[in-house]
């Protein structure tokens, strides 16, 4: 059973973004443009939790990373509820944008929100018995293809002086977390013999 909290934690959190982000711009234009970038921000970290979650469990054994991993699927639904505010201020900023965006501009963006649709309708163990080991499947290439997303998205900003900070932080934070699981997968990985 999933609990509510981080469902929670990840809807108030892009909320606060939005309301943010719409009470400092300028122009209407502005104002979705800075909802969208920090709802996105904000999701970012409640997304490293569900990525890491049974990676800090295996390198850091503790009540704080048991909970965690316990409520990784709450976790990842959180991250779900927060993305669906994002992808409605994002929406809105396009719509303001004086140049239509490309299509090619839409495909990463849009393969992300597929996965996480598809996550999010299979979170729930009778999905997990259906889909039996596509549901495994499913649920790593989502999380890595996610992953990716963010970390191109992050790195892009770093040639420009006005995004580098952000771009260097968040890209470092996507690095760290993908160093931390391969840590983990390394740890517990069983020897095999010749």
């Amino acid at each position: 059973m999933a609990r509510k909290w981080p469902i929670a934690f990840g809807i108030v959190l892009s909320l606060l973004a939005l309301g943010a982000g719409l009470t400092v711009g300028a122009t209407p234009q502005e104002s979705w443009h800075l909802a969208a970038r920090w709802t996105a921000r904000v999701g970012f970290p409640v997304f490293l939790l569900t990525y890491l979650a049974s990676s800090l469990v295996r390198l850091s054994p503790a009540p704080w990373s048991r909970a965690l991993a316990r409520d990784r699927r709450s976790w990842g639904l959180g991250f779900a509820a927060s993305h669906t505010i994002h992808l409605v201020a994002l929406v809105a900023a396009i719509r303001f944008d004086p140049e239509p965006r490309t299509l090619a501009s839409l495909v990463p963006g849009g393969t992300a929100y597929i996965f996480i649709l598809a996550m999010a309708l299979t979170s729930s163990d009778a999905a997990m018995r259906a889909l039996g080991r596509n549901w495994k499947r499913l649920h790593t290439v989502g999380i890595h293809v996610i992953w990716l997303i963010f970390t191109l998205a992050y790195a892009k900003r770093i040639p420009a002086p006005e995004t580098r900070a952000i771009g260097m932080t968040m890209t470092t934070l996507a690095l760290a977390a993908l160093l931390l699981r391969v840590l983990a997968r390394r740890r517990y990985r069983k020897p095999s013999f010749a």
